[in-house]
C-alpha cells in the first residue's frame, strides 16, 4: 500500500493506493470527504452520508486529479460538487467549511 500526501491549493490531502490484481484501488481523502476510483461503490458512501465523488479509468494519483467526476453523493452535491468537474476541483471543495 502506498500512502502519499497530495498537495492542493487548499491544503494537503492523503492519497491511498493499493495494487490489486488487475488495476489499482485509489482514494484521495480530504478533510470533508474523498474521491474514489471505480473499485469502490458510491451507493455505500451515499447510505453513510459521506461527501464522496467517483472517477473511473485512473491508474495513479495524477490520473485521479485530472479525471472528471462521474458520480457524487447527495452530501457532495450539497457542498457544490457535481459530475463533470475535475476530481481536483472536488477535493478543493472538500477543504472548505
Amino acid at each position: 500500500m502506498i500512502i502519499e500526501p497530495i498537495e492542493l491549493d487548499s491544503g494537503t490531502a492523503i492519497g491511498l493506493k493499493l495494487d490489486m490484481e488487475h488495476a489499482p484501488l485509489l482514494v484521495i481523502r480530504a478533510p470533508r470527504g474523498f474521491v474514489m476510483c471505480g473499485y469502490l461503490d458510491i451507493t455505500t458512501a451515499e447510505q453513510l452520508g459521506d461527501v464522496a465523488a467517483k472517477v473511473t479509468g485512473v491508474r495513479n494519483f495524477e490520473d485521479v486529479l485530472a479525471a472528471s467526476v462521474v458520480e457524487v453523493t447527495t452530501a457532495a452535491e450539497d457542498i457544490g460538487i457535481k459530475t463533470g468537474i475535475s476530481a481536483k476541483e472536488a477535493l478543493e471543495l472538500m477543504f472548505k467549511s
